[in-house]
Formats: C-alpha cells, sequence, structure tokens
C-alpha cells in the first residue's frame, strides 16, 4: 500500500497535528515561509513520489491567502509525482456564492472548486458545506462529513433539561430538525428577513419564532456565524418569547468584525464550535467551546487511505 503523508500549511498547523498525533504518524515536512514580499515559499522536504498525500487547510480569514497556500501545495505535490492528493478543507471559503441570486454576481464556490481541481487535487475531504451542492460543483471525488455526530456526543454527554431546538431560518430547519431528532427534543423555527438592499446583506430582521420556547432551554443550531448578526437576533426573539437558557451550536465559528462583543453583550449564554478553523483568543472559555473534529477528520483520512467506506462516519 503506498504511505500515507499528511502536510499543512499555515491556515491551522495545530489541527493537523492533532489529526496525525490521532493517526499515531508524523506531520510531513515542508517548508511553509513567505518571501519578503508576501508571496509564499513553499517546498516539500521530503520525498513523496507515489505517496498517499493529504494537505489539511482551512480556507479560513485570511480566505485569499490560505487559499493560495493550498493551491500552491497541491501543485507542487503534483509536480513532485505524489501519486494521490486530497485537500482536506475544514472550511471551505467563498461556500455563500453558490448562485446567482443577484444579477450580475459571480458564483465563487464554482470557481474556487475549478481553482483546486486545476491545481491538481485528486479528491477533497470537506465539513459542513455551507451549500451541499458545492459537492456537484467539482468533477473530482468529494467526501462531506458532517460535524453532528461530534455535537451529538457532547449534547449526550451534558444533557440539557426542557430542550427545544431552534432553526435559525427555514434554510437551517433540515439541520435542527435532525439534532432535536437524536437529542429527543422539541424543534421550534425562526422566521427572518434579510435586507438584500445592503451590501453583503449579512444581517437580518427577525420576524418571528414558530414553535413553543416560552420557559424552556433553546439551543439555536446552525452551519456558521460569521458576524454574528444573525444569530444574536434570533437569541433576543427567543428571550422575548420567554426562553430561559439560550445556547447556540455552530460548526464553523468565523467570528468576524465585531461578533465577540456581539455575543457577550446578548442573551447567549454559550456558544458550542468546533475548531475547523483557529480558535479567537479573545473568546473566553466561559462563553465560547471548541470541540475537536480531528477524530473525525482522521478517521475519513484513514477510510479513503484504506479505500474503505467513509459513511460509517455519518451514523
Amino acid at each position: 500500500m503506498k504511505s500515507l503523508q499528511i502536510f499543512s500549511g499555515n491556515a491551522h498547523r495545530s489541527l493537523a497535528e492533532e489529526i496525525c498525533q490521532y493517526l499515531g504518524i508524523g506531520l510531513g515536512r515542508a517548508n511553509t515561509t513567505r518571501f519578503p514580499d508576501g508571496e509564499f515559499n513553499f517546498q516539500i522536504l521530503e520525498n513523496v513520489r507515489g505517496g498517499d498525500v493529504f494537505i489539511v487547510q482551512s480556507t479560513c480569514p485570511p480566505v485569499d491567502s490560505h487559499l493560495m497556500e493550498l493551491l500552491i501545495m497541491i501543485d507542487a505535490f503534483r509536480r513532485s509525482s505524489a501519486d494521490r492528493i486530497t485537500a482536506v478543507i475544514p472550511y471551505y471559503g467563498y461556500a455563500r456564492g453558490d448562485k446567482k441570486d443577484r444579477p450580475r454576481i459571480p458564483i465563487s464556490a464554482r470557481l474556487v472548486a475549478n481553482l483546486i481541481t486545476t491545481a491538481g487535487a485528486n479528491r477533497v475531504l470537506a465539513v459542513d458545506l455551507h451549500a451541499p451542492q458545492i459537492q456537484g460543483f467539482f468533477d473530482i471525488p468529494v467526501d462531506h462529513l458532517f460535524a453532528a455526530p461530534v455535537m451529538i456526543d457532547y449534547f449526550d454527554s451534558n444533557p440539557i433539561e426542557d430542550l427545544v431546538v431552534v432553526a435559525p431560518d427555514p434554510g437551517g430547519a433540515e439541520r435542527a430538525r435532525a439534532y432535536a431528532k437524536r437529542l429527543n427534543a422539541d424543534f421550534a423555527i425562526v422566521d427572518k428577513r434579510r435586507d438584500k438592499s445592503q451590501p453583503g446583506h449579512s444581517e437580518a430582521e427577525v420576524m418571528h419564532v414558530v414553535g413553543n420556547v416560552e420557559g424552556r432551554n433553546a439551543l439555536i443550531v446552525d452551519d456558521m456565524v460569521d458576524t454574528a448578526g444573525t444569530l444574536t437576533k434570533v437569541a433576543e426573539a427567543l428571550h422575548k418569547k420567554g426562553a430561559q437558557k439560550i445556547l447556540t451550536s455552530c460548526v464553523h465559528a468565523v467570528l468576524s468584525g465585531n461578533a465577540i462583543e456581539r455575543i457577550c453583550s446578548s442573551p447567549l449564554e454559550k456558544v458550542i464550535t468546533t475548531n475547523s478553523m483557529p480558535p479567537k483568543e479573545e473568546c473566553a472559555p466561559s462563553r465560547f467551546e471548541y470541540l475537536s473534529i480531528a477524530p473525525l477528520l482522521a478517521e475519513a483520512i484513514k477510510s479513503i487511505h484504506e479505500e474503505s467506506s467513509v459513511s460509517r462516519l455519518f451514523i
């Protein structure tokens, strides 16, 4: 069997090291410095000819910089005759650009998929893509993992009494309903309307809560928290409807701008998220709890390398 080799860029090296520790192998040696002008200076420092190479690189902020690192690394491994190159992308940047919902805009998620494929990747391993259809943007195999098992295990170990799981919008209803079923909890949904006249339209106006949350403990389930504008407004709406304890679970804690300040001044008691991107130093442990997806990714990498089923990780 060809050798398993794992390498990392500068986006989230600690996650790659944790994956390697789980698998009992060393992280591949490479130069990941930058030239004085800011260009990425990458060189592989060990033989990868015929190897089964996995590149762990979240395209988290700064997205463009980390995406360019990923593309350069893929190109280097292709030119070094690696047998198979798998891009392990715990957080897929530009995922929100998955369709043309306004005139004269790009489909950025498709462009990124084309770049990764053209650079020479043979396979992609991703976690909780913002839009599932992004898998279809690739002409190479995509293994799409979900962090739900990690989250469910956490809440099974830390049960919340009288729980109601809340979808922050109709688009997240399927995810929240699946959590509610696994946690044997009730389900509610928040109807909201985005102001698309604003650039980026990242703010949202919450309209009303559908479901009974009065006197209950609410868990808002989402895939991503960026500016936290929507999240905090949903929390405020639940608070006004009489919810007691309000928490949220999200896979990708982007936390742009003043998101942390917004969360800390909102009715939210805790944010449970994953380490799909490096934790922010400003996140107080009392308010933010990070769960590791390294074992999940490690098991997926092991299955891909051994040509066994990855779907076992969805159970």
